[in-house]
């Protein structure tokens, strides 16, 4: 019997669902949404949400841990200083899935995740309110 059993094996080996999930999480906190199968979506949140968790206490030990699953300096520091820090007073629950329907080649079903809270880079902030002021 299975009990306790939650992990999702998406038909791959082991080390080829952890790098799978490593690469969405990459490109989740690259991109700050991505549009990808629904059951990739759900495999890939629990692994997304320890992250941000991980950015939320924001010392040398977490920033180390981070590095060991994104293996990437800058992304490690986008995670701490701008997810992490625009979740810092939420529980929980960092990332959003929306259903889109099916792919129209194979039938699969289709979802983006998102982070729930929507965070603007700096230099992004200033071309939001100039464009605003120009309508």
């Amino acid at each position: 019997m299975r009990h306790q059993r939650k992990t999702v094996k998406l038909q791959r080996t082991k080390s080829h669902r952890e790098a799978l999930l490593k690469n969405l999480c990459k490109s989740l906190i690259e991109h700050r949404r991505i549009r990808t199968t629904l059951a990739k979506a759900k495999a890939v949140r629990p692994v997304a949400e320890k992250l941000v968790t991980l950015g939320k206490r924001d010392t040398l030990h977490t920033r180390r841990q981070a590095f060991a699953v994104l293996r990437c300096k800058t992304l490690v520091k986008t995670l701490f200083d701008e997810i992490a820090s625009s979740s810092k007073d939420r529980p929980g629950g960092y990332t959003r899935i929306t259903k889109l329907g099916q792919r129209m080649t194979d039938s699969a079903p289709m979802a983006f995740i998102e982070w729930v809270d929507a965070f603007v880079p700096k230099g992004e902030k200033a071309e939001v309110t100039e464009d605003a002021a120009k309508e």
